[in-house]
């Protein structure tokens, strides 16, 4: 090897222990992750990402329901009925909502929304919503009417 092939195999080689050393002392990203549910917005009763999204629908359906009611004189009976009524979209007609199924049941004078985690545990409850725009959760068995009010 030449003088100048040497330096530049040792330019090279310092490089990639410098970078390397860098990989080393820097605790990767998924560490700086904190496992403990951050609020949304002030008063969040979500106990999770999932609960605050689930939630999060719920809140879009009973918005979005009141304003079709408002309009027609009568609540949506689907939720493809629902689409453009508010901000409810045409994705949102799908019952299948990450770690929750939406369950909709509807007459004209009423309804009642659930959503039904995977796994039910205490970072996953099941909620229960009806035209009264009132949500119930249950951390141990579906929600119903007589359940707790989400504060």
């Amino acid at each position: 090897m030449t003088k100048s092939g040497t330096r530049s195999f040792l330019v090279i080689l310092s490089l990639a222990l410098a970078v390397g050393n860098i990989f080393v002392l820097t605790p990767p990203l998924f560490a700086q992750t904190s496992a403990t549910y951050q609020p949304k917005f002030p008063g969040d009763p979500a106990r999770s990402d999932s609960e605050a999204a689930a939630l999060g629908y719920m809140r879009v359906v009973l918005r979005a329901q009141h304003r079709f009611q408002k309009q027609y004189g009568h609540f949506a009976t689907s939720l493809a009925e629902l689409v453009h009524s508010g901000s409810f979209t045409k994705r949102m007609v799908d019952p299948n909502r990450g770690d929750y199924t939406a369950t909709f049941q509807s007459k004209k004078d009423s309804f009642i929304l659930t959503m039904t985690p995977k796994q039910l545990d205490a970072q996953h409850r099941s909620f229960y919503a009806e035209d009264d725009g009132k949500i119930h959760a249950e951390e141990d068995k579906p929600a119903d009417a007589s359940s707790p009010v989400v504060k």
